[in-house]
């Protein structure tokens, strides 16, 4: 029996069958062993672009400690959050999967800061939910599946509801992945405590992390049996996005975790209009879009491939003056500098 068929026989029908998929913009013949969703995990995984996530900010500008959450982690926590749920209602596991691994595959470098920089910069509609869409059509070009490509664009709060229950698992799952981990990245930076959360959103969400998220995930799986809704019960979704704005207020704001931000978009910003001036200064792929697309485009796309270091690397190449250093003479016999 191959596993489209298994999905019949376990899944609930209000799940998206991978056999019932929309497609892809240029058929292919099918894989005999996974079904489209999975193959579309696969090439996600397997791309530059999900590499690079490792050094792109969540939070904290390029931490040097091993322990703060980086998008990689982050896209790994939303990963497996969005399977429990999908898993817990007997829906799609692999499409989840795949739509969360995809998610922040266009993310900029410094996390929105960068995101607001081609804002101003290059469109004012800039958004790295459509980035991540055009790194998997066109910069890599997996040729996905509609339904990942509408999850991955869907994720963000800001973009029309994804169309399957799948994809709007994934879009809740990120908001409870960055809401929690983030607490626990500021509690290690020495910005919040435990304490400091309102006593109240502790009372209905729990007191650490794990009982918060699971607190959460329990919420949308027995209102999803009720009411077939992706949807947290009334009074878990009050708190937390109580959770969320306490953590606008005291985190995301706050001059400790964003301190540097200012910087960062200086830095951008100059390399941004520094490549847009002179696109045959960028790798052969942009160059190449620089072509097709223009330098605007070209240069955006560069700027929101690159991860933190490779920015910092670029902006010290280009604009920081290199010390001049005498040669080293091999003659022993020398003493002291002339």
């Amino acid at each position: 029996m191959h596993i489209t068929d298994r999905e019949r026989l376990i899944l609930s029908p209000s799940a998206c069958f991978s056999s019932e998929t929309k497609g892809r913009a240029v058929p292919e013949e099918e894989d005999t062993i996974r079904t489209p969703f999975q193959r579309d995990r696969d090439r996600i995984i397997h791309s530059k672009a999900f590499r690079r996530l490792k050094h792109k900010t969540q939070v904290f500008l390029c931490p040097e400690s091993d322990h703060y959450r980086t998008r990689l982690t982050h896209t790994l926590e939303v990963s497996q959050i969005a399977r429990t749920i999908a898993r817990g209602m007997h829906l799609n596991e692999d499409l989840c999967e795949a739509i969360a691994l995809g998610h922040d595959l266009g993310h900029t470098p410094f996390g929105h800061a960068g995101e607001r920089v081609l804002r101003g910069c290059f469109d004012s509609s800039y958004a790295h939910n459509q980035q991540s869409v055009r790194v998997v059509d066109i910069l890599e070009d997996m040729n996905l599946s509609f339904e990942v490509r509408d999850g991955i664009l869907g994720h963000d709060s800001e973009a029309a509801l994804p169309i399957t229950l799948e994809g709007q698992i994934v879009r809740l799952a990120d908001k409870i992945a960055y809401i929690n981990h983030d607490i626990d990245d500021a509690c290690r930076a020495g910005i919040l405590s435990p304490a400091d959360i309102p006593a109240h959103l502790r009372e209905v969400l729990g007191e650490s992390h794990s009982r918060r998220i699971g607190t959460m995930v329990h919420s949308i799986i027995r209102r999803g049996f009720a009411h077939g809704l992706i949807a947290m019960e009334e009074d878990i979704h009050t708190a937390t996005f109580a959770l969320r704005d306490f953590m606008n207020e005291n985190v995301y704001t706050n001059p400790t975790a964003k301190g540097e931000e200012r910087k960062a978009a200086q830095m951008l910003t100059q390399l941004y209009e520094f490549f847009a001036t002179a696109p045959e200064k960028m790798p052969p792929g942009y160059r190449k879009i620089a072509e097709q697309e223009g330098g605007a485009r070209a240069t955006a796309d560069f700027i929101a491939d690159m991860t933190d270091r490779y920015a910092i690397d670029m902006y010290r190449e280009l604009f920081i003056p290199k010390l001049w250093r005498d040669p080293i003479s091999v003659d022993v016999g020398e003493v002291g500098y002339d």
